[in-house]
């Protein structure tokens, strides 16, 4: 933990806990290291709603975890059906979940249980994707979120570890039968592994290749900061003014990565060619245009017809992946935050943004009418003044700081 640092005096953590052996000693081991530190943690338990006895199992969970003195939480997740990539849904909402608790407990740091095996399991599914270098590092053991640090601190111990400290422990765990369904990819490959105890030599050359990528994956990160400075000039709009020069494709990926709001870069195969060429072009959830009047080389803007639907404008809204309002603004009750998009003209003035970037601004509305574009300062300086709309992109995961070697 303490590579994963700073906590602060006395600090508040919480972890998720779905009831597994993983997560319960997490729990265990999280809940004594905040104790020994003066603080406190809060065991996160999020009931998907798939099964008939998920509800039960979840309350069970909270009962041992009250029963070492745990707070815990039960955070229930609703509409979730069965059904096309239901990983991936389930995996969103659970985490939109556990993000929105973190933010109401006023924490900033969650811990997840993944531990060595997992993490041999998530090389293993990256190589049969055909993930590049960047994910080939696997999970990485601190990741900076706009409103969480997701930790790791199990990511280097093997399961049979974890288990053993329950064991010596007294402390039961729940077997979620998800994690036998062989329809599923990681349980498919955790079954062909042969290696419950996560300790094989399959299991621990999977995490060596892990390590050394994310090691280079770091260093590739320093470069990629300092050549993006050189190429790119990046507006708080949301856009970005580039060289026109040739550049490494990691480059150019990162940048459409913060202007398209994406989750992860595009892959670098698809970037290539124009990196190393560039020029007009629409990719990735952004767009290439002369720059015009902004300069002579090359506009990076996000593609209109890709943006998000509007959502419910609140304090700390985050629309697009990109913008998110501050946790001070004043909305007005019923507003919704979206694209300027077709409105653009309305609101234009004497603004000298292309109409490429004017179409892509956050604006707020009030049923049909356009109550402000914080961006534009309309109607007015003092209706916007409260209404301040920061570029938000995703940010990258940190630097590794973590001993990445056997614990």
């Amino acid at each position: 933990m303490a590579a994963l640092g700073p906590f602060g005096r006395s600090p508040r953590v919480g972890a998720a806990v779905s009831g597994g052996p993983d997560s319960m000693a997490l729990a265990l081991l999280a809940d004594r290291w905040a104790r020994d530190n003066g603080g406190s943690l809060l065991g996160l338990i999020v009931d998907h709603g798939l099964r008939p006895e998920s509800r039960q199992e979840a309350s069970l969970v909270t009962a041992r975890l009250a029963a070492r003195g745990i707070q815990a939480g039960l955070l229930p997740v609703d509409g979730l059906l069965r059904g096309p990539a239901l990983a991936e849904r389930a995996r969103a909402a659970r985490f939109a979940a556990l993000e929105a608790a973190c933010r109401e407990a006023g924490i900033l740091h969650l811990l997840l249980g993944h531990h060595a095996a997992d993490q041999a399991e998530t090389v293993l599914m990256r190589a049969l994707s055909d993930s590049g270098p960047i994910g080939m590092a696997g999970m990485l053991p601190l990741v900076e979120l706009t409103w969480l640090r997701l930790l790791r601190p199990l990511l280097t111990f093997p399961p049979a570890r974890l288990r053993a400290t329950l064991a010596t422990e007294a402390v039961e765990w729940v077997e979620d039968p998800s994690n036998k369904d062989a329809a599923a990819l990681r349980p498919r490959l955790r079954m062909l592994r042969h290696d419950r105890d996560g300790i094989g030599v399959a299991t621990n050359a999977l995490r060596a290749t892990a390590t050394a990528a994310a090691l280079g994956r770091a260093a590739r990160a320093t470069t990629v900061a300092a050549e993006l400075a050189e190429e790119a000039v990046i507006r708080p709009e949301g856009f970005a003014v580039l060289s026109g020069r040739p550049m490494p494709a990691g480059v150019l990926a990162a940048l459409l990565q913060a202007v398209s709001g994406a989750a992860y870069p595009p892959a670098l195969r698809s970037v290539t060619a124009l990196a190393a060429a560039p020029r007009p072009a629409t990719l990735a959830g952004a767009r290439l245009l002369p720059a015009g009047r902004l300069g002579p080389g090359l506009l990076v803007v996000r593609e209109a017809a890709a943006m998000a639907s509007p959502v419910p404008a609140h304090p700390n809204t985050r629309w697009d992946g990109r913008f998110r309002l501050r946790g001070d603004a004043a909305v007005p009750t019923g507003a919704m935050l979206g694209g300027l998009g077709d409105d653009a003209p309305q609101v234009r003035e004497d603004s000298q943004l292309p109409s490429a970037v004017l179409r892509t601004l956050p604006a707020i509305r009030l049923g049909s009418r356009i109550h402000a574009v914080p961006h534009l300062d309309f109607p007015d300086p003092l209706t916007c003044q409260h209404l301040s709309l920061l570029f938000s992109p995703p940010r990258a995961a940190a630097p590794p700081s973590f001993p990445f070697g056997d614990a």
